[in-house]
């Protein structure tokens, strides 16, 4: 049925990548479809390729029985004998069928699984093949776009770039190269879906990698980055030789190294700064190029208050809390950037509501402030054990300076609380005159358009004077 089965088979191996004894499966299996679709689903068949002659052959079993009551699975034994003369009663005896005779229907059959699986088989193996390639930068041609995202032809196979996938304001048109990082690859009905991605952290890393010998070493170590794709970029790395700058290894020569990168991102700003273990200078690291006062850390709470120059503090902050965001999910600390002039401010306040607290004086409130309460808020939530170590503070007293405390905390909270109602009433108070200036502006408007269209009914038409 089929010519030249072996170079045939060897050829579709060779061009689809698919292996020999997949495609050979294959083709026995659709020969066995089609004998059955031939001569019935009842009969013993058995199909196999035969490498030496190189085709497929098939063959029906029949028992050899005296009397034939079921010629599809029996044969006489003068039947048998014809075929093999040392048959007895009971053999089985292998027919080979003339699989030219299957039938134009059933070799069209053949043909669709032998494609069908065919398809299936290279499926299966452009899967196998990118499966393990999640995370690795690949190259591909932009093969068209649409509301979906960026169609990739990667050769073999298809991918696509997904629209949260792609950075803002970049533009591409079909035949273009592109390079991305496999993000994703799983198995669908269509056929192995492959999801590319310009925007994630590791697209950025894996660039580095490629740019850097020294982190292919294993000398550099990326220790994390993160993006804001399309603007700026922060990379944090460290380096095990003691002689070699990380930040100047990654930089490189006049910047040569960063700036193959920042092309690669279409201008993307990079920061590349030095990890430190210790979360306080990592932070001011992440912070750079801002000049940082001083560090507060709450452990507890995973947050850090930086104090900046007063000059500095835009430029700590960055454009549109850029500069700060990026940092503290570099750094995975909360960060609160604040000026000295705010910040000295809050500590005066601070220190002010002690004083106002009954029974605290000058001593008492600088002995509270060194053993870390700042504020009467902080005194509130401390702890008797905690104030009795303090210098003149007995466990009586100490009582009393909490529920004095909570007591100034509460009534301030009380005031805000009042003051921000009293706020919403003005402001609903505003709104209902904003209408009702509004509704009489309207009503005035309407009063005088009436006035308009009378006096036009009045008017006397230029015919009608013409005509008298």
């Amino acid at each position: 049925m089929i010519q030249d089965l072996k170079r045939l088979i060897e050829q579709v191996s060779r061009d689809k990548g698919i292996e020999r004894e997949v495609l050979i499966a294959t083709l026995e299996e659709a020969m066995r479809s089609a004998a059955r679709k031939k001569f019935g689903h009842d009969l013993d068949l058995e199909v196999a390729y035969n490498d030496e002659f190189g085709e497929i052959e098939a063959f029906q079993f029949k028992e050899v029985v005296a009397k034939v009551e079921d010629p599809v699975l029996e044969i006489s034994l003068d039947e048998g004998r014809k075929l093999d003369p040392e048959c007895e009663i009971g053999d089985s005896l292998g027919i080979k069928l003339d699989t030219d005779t299957f039938g134009r229907i059933a070799a069209q059959s053949a043909k669709q699984v032998i494609i069908q699986k065919m398809k299936d088989a290279e499926r299966e193996m452009i899967y196998e093949d990118y499966k393990d390639r999640r995370g690795e930068i690949i190259n591909g041609i932009v093969q068209r776009l649409d509301k979906g995202g960026i169609t990739v032809n990667l050769g073999r196979a298809e991918a696509v770039i997904p629209y949260r996938e792609q950075v803002p304001r970049e533009t591409y048109r079909r035949g273009d190269r592109i390079r991305a990082l496999v993000l994703e690859v799983s198995r669908e009905a269509r056929g192995p879906q492959i999801i590319l991605s310009r925007t994630h952290p590791d697209f950025l890393i894996k660039l580095f990698n490629l740019e850097v010998p020294e982190i292919a070493e294993g000398i550099v170590t990326i220790m994390g980055a993160t993006r804001e794709p399309g603007s700026r970029a922060k990379i944090a790395v460290t380096s095990k030789d003691p002689d070699i700058d990380p930040v100047g290894a990654c930089v490189g020569m006049k910047g040569s190294r960063v700036q193959s990168v920042v092309q690669e991102l279409r201008g993307e700003k990079i920061d590349i700064i030095e990890y430190n273990p210790d979360p306080a200078k990592f932070v001011c690291n992440g912070l750079a190029p801002a000049v940082i006062s001083k560090v507060v850390i709450d452990q507890a709470n995973r947050l850090m208050e930086v104090i900046v120059p007063d000059d500095q503090l835009s430029l700590a902050i960055g454009k549109r809390g850029q500069n700060v965001r990026l940092a503290s999910k570099l750094t995975e600390w909360r960060i609160d950037v604040k000026s000295e002039s705010k910040y000295q401010k809050s500590l005066k306040e601070g220190y002010d509501s002690l004083l106002s607290l009954p029974g605290v004086g000058d001593a008492t409130a600088d002995n509270l402030y060194e053993a870390g309460f700042a504020s009467a808020e902080e005194l509130a939530g401390g702890l008797v054990e905690e104030l009795v170590s303090i210098p003149g503070i007995s466990q009586q007293k100490a009582a009393k300076f909490i529920d004095a405390a909570k007591e100034y905390v509460a009534e301030q909270e009380e005031a805000q609380a009042e003051q921000e109602e009293a706020q919403a009433e003005e402001e609903k108070a505003q709104a209902e005159e904003e209408k009702a200036q509004a509704e009489e502006e309207k009503a005035q408007a309407e009063q005088e358009k009436a006035q308009a269209d009378e006096k036009e009914e009045d008017e006397p038409d230029e015919g009608d004077e013409a005509k008298e």
